[in-house]
């Protein structure tokens, strides 16, 4: 596994995608290495839950850290004799050339998200990320999208088909209480309006500083995340939110005090105008929380089916409608959570971490027969002819 800061997962949606399946691939058997870069964890132990763990170096930069990381990662991976070398992310994706053409191994390329698109990235990084896309429709034996909105795009833009393997959903926590966060930060059960996640222009928290204001009386703003490699951006946040006591901003958060935040909030926000398919919104339905949410297509794909009215979107973007349907969430007449906890969980039905350890391991099954027969490296049927209509369960 290549292109995560590492595990054990802490924050980011990757490096808890790569843990959950990594963890069940080695179960079945499959022997798991997974690339760690040393800024993630002080500690790097050498084997979690059955994957070893190797540091590879890396130059610690916003423009570097990636790419030399997945350099580093790839020339191991190839001196290793690795069967399969798979990727998470078109920017990591720029070393798959080494793996592809220069060594046996089969290249297998996760999108979790159009990297070229996110606006934290300008001039010749966004040039580069972009190249980073094409290659990533090009190079890899198999590409593999965690949504169907992913999976179509690939199809439209590079005329092949991707495997789509969704993200699953770990287990939720709901008895959680507040604890310390209630008296440090002023939390009340049932009080609050939550974002979890990295505090980066395209997920525009930006956008839950401003729509605070339209907060019915008493009600708080709870951000949770920090910067990634977008210092000046968190700081300006920071700046506009000092204005309004309603917002909190409390840093990153894990284990049993994330846990607690998602179980007693209110309402949960996801309003990025660039997103795969995020984990924060898979962990808020699996706690049963009223979410109101972009109306991109991967929240869309997540939420079409929802029927209780809990649930809601509004345009990417616009903070004003943001604030309306919160207000409509939050108000007298409310939402029915009984309906909106069963309404979550036939929502997240499709997305298990089981299903899609074993449909990746058919993947990789087939690459490395493919590989063992010594024929040509075409793109491979894969688990179910690698096409966009594949369900997940």
């Amino acid at each position: 596994m290549v292109g995560q800061k590492g595990v054990p997962a802490t924050f980011g949606g990757i490096e808890h995608h790569v843990e959950e399946l990594g963890a069940r691939l080695a179960e079945q058997g499959v022997e798991v290495t997974v690339y760690c870069r040393r800024s993630y964890a002080a500690q790097v132990p050498p084997e979690h839950r059955g994957m070893r763990l190797v540091v590879t170096p890396t130059v610690a930069s916003k423009h570097l850290d990636a790419i030399v990381h997945s350099i580093t990662s790839t020339v191991h991976a190839v001196l290793a004799r690795a069967d399969v070398v798979h990727y998470h992310a078109p920017g990591p994706g720029l070393a798959a050339p080494l793996a592809r053409y220069l060594s046996p191994s089969r290249v297998v390329l996760t999108v979790h998200g159009l990297d070229h698109e996110r606006a934290k990235w300008a001039g010749l990084a966004r040039r580069v990320l972009g190249l980073a896309y094409w290659m990533s429709g090009h190079v890899p034996d198999a590409v593999v999208t965690v949504s169907r909105a992913l999976a179509e795009r690939y199809g439209h833009d590079f005329g092949r088909s991707a495997t789509y393997i969704p993200n699953g959903v770990a287990q939720a926590n709901p008895g959680e209480p507040l604890g310390r966060l209630a008296s440090d930060l002023g939390l009340e059960p049932g009080r609050y309006v939550l974002f979890v996640g990295r505090m980066v222009p395209e997920k525009r928290p930006d956008l839950l500083v401003e729509a605070a204001a339209m907060l019915p009386e008493g009600v708080r703003m709870v951000l949770v995340g920090d910067s990634s490699f977008s210092d000046e951006y968190v700081a300006d946040l920071r700046r506009a939110a000092a204005a309004d006591d309603r917002v909190v901003l409390p840093g990153y958060l894990y284990g049993r005090e994330l846990s607690a935040v998602y179980a007693n909030a209110a309402v949960y926000v996801q309003p990025s105008d660039v997103e795969g398919l995020p984990l924060t919104l898979l962990e808020a339905l699996s706690y049963g929380v009223p979410v109101v949410a972009s109306d991109i297509p991967p929240h869309l794909e997540v939420l079409s089916g929802c029927t209780c009215g809990g649930h809601r979107t509004f345009p990417a973007g616009d903070a004003t409608a943001l604030g309306r349907q919160l207000a409509a969430v939050l108000g007298a007449d409310g939402v029915d959570t009984g309906r909106v906890a069963t309404d979550s969980a036939a929502l997240l039905a499709p997305y298990d971490w089981d299903v899609a350890a074993d449909q990746l391991h058919t993947l990789y099954r087939g690459l490395a027969g493919d590989r063992s027969d010594g024929g040509a490296r075409g793109i491979p049927a894969g688990p179910d002819p690698v096409r966009t209509d594949v369900a997940a369960g």
